[in-house]
């Protein structure tokens, strides 16, 4: 199941990262800069969806396609989250929560599977609910425009990162307060 058509998606997510890092360094316009990298973004970021709904169609689902998965979402979350900080469209607060909250989860996750609770932290909702709110808040401030003159991109992404830093911190509140028992359990 290494090289199915869905792991394969995700393989490309994980490749395409460097690439919208890339767009930053060409000799364009910075308005160029910023649709390309969005568009890409956006690009990018639907194979996660779609990766998992061929897996599921074509039932190609695995072990590995599901470890990789979560992981190709963590590089791009948080590779470009340090892009947005490096360009100042957001805090070093708001990087530091979104990516310390990966960190975080990620470890927990391991200790988890290691004393065989993992199913305390399996993904939930509210994680989903996380995620879409971080992507979309990530493309609105890669792209940096006005839109159709309706409002600037950087207007919304910012309050939809903000949003996203609260569930960002209420989710990791959930994994944590779902393990809690099994740690004090198996930590003794």
């Amino acid at each position: 199941m290494f090289l199915t058509l869905p792991t394969m998606l995700t393989w490309a997510r994980i490749v395409a990262i460097p690439l919208i890092v890339a767009v930053f360094y060409l000799p364009w316009s910075q308005a160029q800069i910023n649709l390309t990298a969005a568009v890409l973004f956006v690009v990018v970021a639907a194979t996660d969806w779609l990766d998992g709904w061929l897996a599921r169609r074509l039932n190609q689902t695995s072990a590995f396609g599901a470890f990789l998965d979560p992981v190709a979402d963590k590089f791009l979350v948080c590779a470009s989250i340090l892009i947005l900080l490096d360009l100042d469209r957001v805090s070093a607060l708001v990087a530091f929560i979104i990516i310390g909250r990966e960190i975080a989860i990620s470890a927990l996750r391991e200790w988890m599977a290691k004393i065989g609770a993992s199913g305390n932290v399996a993904v939930h909702m509210l994680g989903k609910l996380k995620t879409a709110t971080q992507m979309g808040a990530i493309v609105f401030l890669l792209l940096d425009a006005d839109v159709f003159g309706l409002f600037h991109s950087l207007e919304v992404g910012t309050w939809l990162i903000y949003i996203a830093c609260a569930l960002t911190i209420w989710s990791m509140i959930y994994y944590l307060q779902k393990s809690l028992p099994d740690i004090r359990a198996k930590s003794r």
